[in-house]
């Protein structure tokens, strides 16, 4: 199966169909009043525009429904062939909230068609000088009622098995365009809640980061569109976390909530940050294993782990050499390895740290790389391969 067919296997398409009576009809030359000696611009130089039969605020709660409508769909699926594409498991409250608003649509339909003449009569009140001109534009309440509407339906995209080669790369070049539509509309949630809540502000609640809770969802349940999505989630619950549960949201903690923001707000950024992001996970280990099996032809050869200890060292003795107490040589150098003060116990598999004598001297690439260290007793030494977390403080330095 083709990355391609995965997507769609993953996703419905959602499409809403709103249709809303816009009360405006285009504005002639007769109807304006020229003074004497007036002359209109030429058609091709300039047009007159339009003329409104009603007062907005009539209409302006079917605009609300439709918007809501789209909002819901965007909550947790992006834009896509003039629709939604929204994660299968997610179809259920779609439609659950898209089947609530048809219904308010059709309530505040019935309310407006209704009230429709009353509505005519109170605009051509409050322009008087106009009334001959709308009325004589005014449109019929059947018509009206033909021109509202809300409707929605959900479909399952799919390749046709006998599709040429050229449509199956226009779709898949549509399917590639959707994580970047993706990255688009998380950068504008986050410019809005920057001007809205952010820039500018000393001190927020934990209500003003909704919204980032929100882009965080939505990045959690696209995952599947582009691969530097997953870090990027990872990245902003590490933040989530460390906001308290109560309280003003201040100081530190607020300039870094402002920095991953300006971040969230540039999609070509953010795309880089969760590459970035990507190339610093570790690699995963099996500690537990403690044979592994090679294949060789119809056996299996078991091949021994390396030294799962660091700070093991193997004694590789001459063989002309004069006999040499280990204990009385070297006892101070193990007491400083194993009890100083900036030992840190490490489980790294992949290292060893050969050691040999030679002529009663103790000879070590690892141990004579890090000699200029080990005098210092005041900073901290670790030692093997082994990947930690960041601390809040390193944090802090990576955003400022």
């Amino acid at each position: 199966m083709t990355q391609c067919n995965q997507i769609l296997d993953r996703v419905v398409l959602v499409k809403i169909d709103a249709n809303i009576y816009g009360a405006r009809k285009k504005l002639r030359k007769e109807d304006l009043v020229l003074a004497d000696g007036s002359e209109l611009p030429p058609e091709d130089l300039a047009s007159l525009g339009s003329k409104r039969l009603l007062d907005p605020d009539e209409l302006a709660d079917f605009n609300r429904l439709k918007k809501a409508g789209e909002r819901h769909c965007l909550r947790v699926g992006t834009r896509f062939m003039g629709g939604f594409v929204v994660p299968v498991e997610h179809t259920a409250d779609i439609v659950a909230e898209l089947e609530k608003i048809a219904l308010e649509f059709a309530t505040k339909k019935a309310s407006f068609l209704a009230g429709y003449d009353d509505a005519v009569r109170d605009w051509i009140a409050k322009h008087p000088s106009f009334a001959g001109i709308i009325e004589k534009a005014i449109d019929p309440m059947p018509y009206v009622a033909t021109k509202l509407g809300f409707d929605f339906m959900v479909v399952a995209i799919r390749q046709p098995e006998a599709a040429s080669p050229g449509d199956v790369a226009r779709l898949e070049q549509q399917i590639d365009s959707i994580g970047g539509q993706l990255f688009h509309e998380v950068a504008v949630d986050a410019q809005l809640l920057l001007e809205q809540s952010l820039i500018g502000k000393e001190q927020v609640t934990r209500n003003a980061l909704r919204p980032i809770k929100r882009i965080r969802d939505k990045l959690d349940g696209l995952g599947f569109l582009d691969h530097r999505v997953a870090p990027i989630v990872r990245w902003i619950d590490t933040l989530l976390q460390t906001i308290p549960s109560r309280g003003a949201i201040e100081g530190a903690l607020l300039q870094e909530i402002l920095a991953m923001t300006l971040l969230l707000a540039n999609p070509d950024q953010l795309r880089r940050h969760g590459e970035g992001l990507l190339t610093m996970q570790p690699a995963v280990t099996d500690d537990d294993d403690t044979e592994a099996l090679a294949p060789l032809g119809d056996e299996t050869t078991p091949v021994s782990p390396p030294a799962a200890d660091p700070l093991q060292f193997s004694l590789l003795e001459p063989t002309e050499a004069p006999a040499i107490d280990p204990e009385a040589l070297f006892g101070d150098l193990f007491d400083d390895l194993l009890t100083g003060d900036g030992y840190q116990e490490a489980n790294d598999s992949t290292y060893t740290n050969p050691v040999s004598v030679s002529d009663g001297k103790l000879e070590s690439p690892a141990l004579a790389a890090q000699a200029p260290k080990a005098d210092r007793e005041d900073e901290p030494q670790t030692r093997g391969n082994a990947v930690s977390e960041p601390s809040a403080e390193a944090v802090a330095d990576f955003w400022f």
